[in-house]
């Protein structure tokens, strides 16, 4: 009760401080520029002379587009010109500035028959344009533009943007909306009316049709100052209602895919909130909340009310309620029904039924972030931003520019055509994808940012349509082969091949059952591109749409995984067989004095977060089989750790030199055995054993059974520190694997999503700073506690989430616990938080020198001390937020807006090597895995080379043409278990220059290593230090390039040391 205290008024105080932030000042310099502004504008539309007659010359290509037959319009002035909107109710939510202006056109403007063929909109655009010439010859208003409202492209509305600027109001200006209250018979625009006559002729026939969008649309304007005064009346006096519609603003805001033209706006949100907050809605909402009770009811209502089922209704005036038929009318022609007061207008005939379950869905997602995050969830409520590339799994943009064939039958009737181009594409989608798909979105913003009306809707097309896919589970999302109907079912079957055309064949099945099918041959590591692969092939056959037409963003980041043309990970089937057949051989060995009684891989690639997990080398075998081996041959092999465990005894010896010399005599005895029954190569050291079998390197740990013991304990305790430092390395990476596999077993994303993290952080040069397995957590963090999204489901929305995640978290002032197994009592989570204060508390003195700059807890690890007690420090973690940062800001616009160009995804992976005081690049042929390197490097010409050598012959990464006309059994020999000349000369540099530079490197293939100087922050420095500071720069680096002599190729001078300067 206690902490639900403390997160409720942890809540509150960041909500007003919120409040505060984004509440306009309606001071008295601000209400008096808005009344000048509106008064001129008032004052510039009195000076329009009545009687004036339009023409269609005012506006020809909108008159000609939308297709209105008769629009010849007499102007008569406005007989209502007032402030509505969020100003009126005093709910602006700042940075958008802006004040809706109402101006009522006078019944006499429109003949009684105008309803028909969009004469009205045609009308109402005239209006406009006479207002709009008025406006531009006044010398107050700076710019005068059009745009269009809700995205609805026949009701165009006047931007108007004064010349006096304010900073108080950023960005003002106003919005002029014309209205047209009892302008029509409202009988005449009923649900079953036609009044489009062109609708009539779609397709060749000539039927009459409902045009109840068409209706709506007209009757929208007619009933807009109503609804617009029932809203102010309701907020009018009632602080925590306008507090709580700005909070539900600011979220919607933040959710890019509800807060659109299909969905979710300012007005809506605000009507909802009323209609709650009287008699009709049930008086959920009360003068008695405070303005976050309001919020919740609100998304409450949205999320779990059964009454948009049946329709919303305020009660009409004079009427008791809406007849059933009626209503059941409504529900039949809108997915969304929330009529006014009136009954005649649906406030929510533009919501898709796809934007209302987005809607649905956030809400609920909202909520459950509100119960289950930490102070109330107001970070992922009200900080967190929910785009399209962070929210859908997959995401694809049609480029639809030029394209005529979805505007052949008229760019508006009941629908506009963009709308309708909508729900076509969103209809093939979900018949492609069936159950693959949890959600489907498909937006088409479709109004151009800068409009000229004069020209009709021919730039309509200019943005792209976007397609937003919440893929379902893996077994359903990554299924290989589609059932459809079974044979006899003819009309079933007659549909299926109309839809899959050739894809589509008959197939019988284990089970008998002889059934139409669709099958998405590919291997199972490209599995995740089946999507893709589907929804091409629905897109080109039915809308015709060639390849460079549509963008689909699944595999753009595939090429930093592969070996030539196969993903690596596609020999992980060979290597869990091997391991399974050693840990059987391992626990069959009966002739050492203890048994082995358990074997556990430790290796990440056992896992699948190896970002390259090796592949079986044609010599690492038991018995070597004379065959002709590949031309590119390595000579170097990595080892894969595995852990074992031996039997209990209490004859192990007290001394702990002893007891590690024990553990060695125990693999030497394990290789002699295995080599002895099953002709294994076993190469020993001092703390381990190598084992060569089925092509790879199996590397023998034994953890001794006093680890086990302390099962329960975790890092940190007083009886771990009697543990060898070898079994509490074990012991730790033991319950990491553990885990680590178990979750992956779960989400079968989060291993290519680890192995992306893993690659752009050693490609941007801090393998020496943050450990593989602190990756493996963080990403494991995006899978455990996902809110406000859903786990993600695909590589590239996992990728982006991690980059957000470095970039965004509070690392100073929070730490990250990770709760793999969902286990973790209130105790635990004290503990953590004790234990992280603890550790902040050298803040106090010098924040720069905190060396574990990134808290990481879990179960087995609850003072993180197990992969981030060392680094990376803080300096160090504020490098790695900025580059994730811009890496995140990067791939977002990637997705949103450029073309599809490999080298631009290339770009994520490149760093800036002119970030570093010295470039050391190595000779890329002497590199352990040189198909490994992403990207050849080069310093510009900014950079003064300093020292430069050639390769050294002693080392090749690849047998040498001589070394293969050996016998296998020499050429076996010469294989290096582990070797790594990258590490070994990164581990020399910084033992000899540890105290005058840091060493930035890509411990996965790179060619490139950065330094940085180390002493130029320090204020206080010894006599000592300050004449090894007189060594000169240049000399230093030359005695780096001296220690990796025949590896280093080049070493470069950038930028002189901090303290030289």
């Amino acid at each position: 009760m206690e902490s639900s205290a403390v997160t409720m008024d942890s809540m509150d105080l960041k909500v007003t401080e919120l409040l505060k932030e984004v509440q306009l000042d309606y001071s008295e310099t601000v209400t008096r520029f808005v009344d000048e502004t509106v008064s001129a504008i008032r004052e510039a539309i009195d000076k329009i002379p009545e009687d004036v007659k339009v023409s269609a010359d005012a506006a020809p290509g909108f008159i000609r587009d939308i297709g209105a037959d008769k629009f010849e319009l007499t102007f008569k002035k406005p007989t209502f010109c007032e402030i509505r909107g969020s100003y009126s109710t005093r709910s602006i939510a700042k940075p958008n500035v802006n004040v809706d202006l109402f101006i009522r056109m006078p019944k006499e403007c429109f003949h009684e028959k105008d309803y028909l063929n969009h004469r009205y909109h045609a009308k109402r655009c005239l209006y406009l344009c006479i207002i709009k010439n008025k406006l531009l010859s006044s010398s107050q208003f700076r710019k005068v533009e059009w745009s269009t409202f809700q995205n609805e492209a026949r009701k165009p509305v006047l931007i108007v943007y004064p010349v006096q600027e304010l900073v108080e109001l950023p960005g003002f200006f106003v919005r002029i909306t014309p209205t047209a209250t009892s302008l029509f018979n409202v009988s005449k625009l009923n649900l079953s009316r036609n009044n489009v006559r062109a609708l009539n002729q779609v397709e060749g026939q000539n039927v009459p049709r409902a045009a109840p969008k068409y209706n709506n649309s007209i009757l929208e304007d007619m009933f807009l100052e109503d609804n617009s005064e029932f809203v102010r009346r309701t907020f009018l006096g009632w602080k925590e209602l306008g507090d709580a519609l700005i909070l539900l603003k600011i979220w919607a805001r933040h959710r890019s895919t509800i807060y659109v033209h299909d969905c979710l706006n300012g007005f809506l949100i605000s009507f909802i909130m009323s209609y709650l907050a009287t008699e009709s809605g049930g008086n959920r909402i009360n003068k008695s909340m405070k303005a976050r009770q309001i919020f919740r009811v609100t998304l409450d209502f949205i999320a779990t009310s059964k009454l948009w089922e049946k329709g919303l209704l305020l009660q009409p005036q004079g009427r008791s309620s809406m007849s059933k038929e009626e209503r059941s009318q409504y529900l039949q022609l809108f997915p969304v029904v929330l009529c006014d007061s009136s009954a005649h207008f649906n406030l929510t005939f533009r919501v898709t039924r796809s934007g209302f379950l987005e809607l649905r869905d956030e809400a609920a997602l909202t909520l459950n972030c509100m119960d289950k995050c930490r102070d109330g969830g107001f970070e992922e409520v009200f900080m967190t931003k929910i785009d399209l590339p962070a929210k859908y799994d997959y995401y694809i943009r049609l480029n639809l520019k030029g394209r005529s064939e979805f505007y052949v039958s008229g760019f508006c009737l009941d629908d506009e055509c963009w709308r309708i181009y909508e729900g076509k594409v969103h209809s093939l989608l979900e018949e492609g994808l069936s159950d693959r798909a949890k959600v489907i979105r498909v937006t088409w913003r479709s109004t151009p940012p800068e409009w000229t009306l004069e020209e009709g809707f021919s730039k309509f097309d200019s943005e792209p349509l976007v397609v937003g896919i919440l893929a379902s589970p893996p077994e359903k999302s990554f299924r290989v082969v589609d059932v459809g109907p079974h044979a006899e079912n003819k009309e079933e079957v007659l549909k299926f091949r109309r839809f899959w055309g050739e894809k589509a064949e008959l197939r019988r099945f284990k089970d008998g059952t002889i059934a139409e099918s669709t099958v998405w041959e590919c291997e199972k590591w490209e599995r995740h591109l089946i999507i893709k692969r589907i929804t091409e092939f629905v897109l080109t056959r039915h809308l015709a749409l060639p390849n460079e037409n549509m963008v689909h963003f699944a595999d753009q980041l595939d090429f930093s995984l592969r070996h030539g043309v196969r993903d690596s990970i596609s020999c992980s089937g060979s290597l869990l067989a091997a391991y399974e057949v050693l840990a059987k051989r391992l626990r069959a060995l009966d002739d050492i004095p203890l048994r082995v009684s358990s074997v556990q891989p430790l290796d990440s690639a056992f896992r699948f977060t190896s970002v390259f997990p090796p592949e079986p080398h044609p010599l690492a075998n038991e018995r070597v089989v004379a065959k002709k081996l590949p031309k590119l041959t390595s000579t170097c092999i990595q080892p894969l750790e595995v852990m074992i465990q031996l039997e209990g005894s209490g004859n192990w010896p007290m001394d702990d030199v002893a007891f590690e010399k024990t553990k060695s005599a125990f693999l030497l005895k394990i290789g002699e055995s295995l080599q002895s029954k099953w002709d294994m190569t076993c190469i020993a050291a001092e703390d381990e054993v190598d084992v060569l079998m089925s092509g790879y390197a199996f590397r023998l740990r034994i953890l001794h059974e006093r680890g086990l013991s302390l099962l329960g304990n975790q890092v940190g305790n007083d009886k771990m520190k009697h543990i060898s430092s070898i079994d509490k390395e074990l012991f730790i990476c033991g319950q990491h694997s553990s885990m680590i596999n178990g979750l992956q077993g779960r989400y079968p994303t989060y291993g290519p999503v680890v192995r992306l993290a893993k690659r752009w952080v050693a490609s941007h040069l801090f393998s020496a700073f943050l450990a593989a397995e602190a990756i493996e957590l963080l990403v494991a963090y995006l899978f455990l506690k996902p809110l406000p999204f859903n786990a993600p489901s695909s590589r590239l929305t996992g990728f982006l989430r991690f980059l957000r995640l470095l970039s965004d978290y509070d690392w100073t002032f929070s730490p990250l616990v990770v709760d793999i197994n969902c286990d973790m009592s209130l105790k635990d989570e004290k503990e953590i938080n004790e234990n992280f204060v603890l550790s902040r508390k050298s803040y106090e003195k010098k924040s720069e020198n905190v060396v574990s700059a990134m808290f990481l807890a879990t179960a087995y690890d609850k003072a993180s001390e197990a992969w981030t007690k060392c680094s990376p420090n803080t300096s160090e973690v504020k490098r790695m937020m900025a580059y994730a940062r811009s890496s995140a800001n990067f791939l977002t616009n990637l997705v949103l807006h450029d073309q599809i160009n490999s080298h631009r995804w290339e770009c994520l992976f490149r760093t800036p090597l002119n970030n570093y005081n010295a470039i050391i690049l190595l000779q890329r042929d002497r590199l352990p895995y040189p198909q490994r390197l992403l990207f050849p490097s080069d310093v510009e010409q900014d950079g003064r080379c300093v020292g430069q050598g050639n390769a050294s012959k002693h080392f090749h990464p690849y047998m040498l043409p001589g070394d293969m006309h050996q016998s296998l059994v020499e050429m076996k020999s010469k294989l290096m278990v582990n070797f790594d000349p990258v590490r070994c000369f990164v581990e020399d540099v910084k033992r000899e220059f540890s105290d005058a530079l840091k060493v930035w490197y890509d411990s996965l293939g790179g060619d490139a290593i950065g330094l940085t100087w180390e002493r130029g922050c320090s204020k206080k420095r010894g006599r000592e230090e300050v004449e090894d500071e007189e060594q000169d720069p240049v000399d230093m680096l030359k005695d780096v390039g001296k220690v990796g002599k025949g590896f280093v190729r080049r070493v470069y001078y950038l930028k002189a040391p901090k303290f030289r300067s």
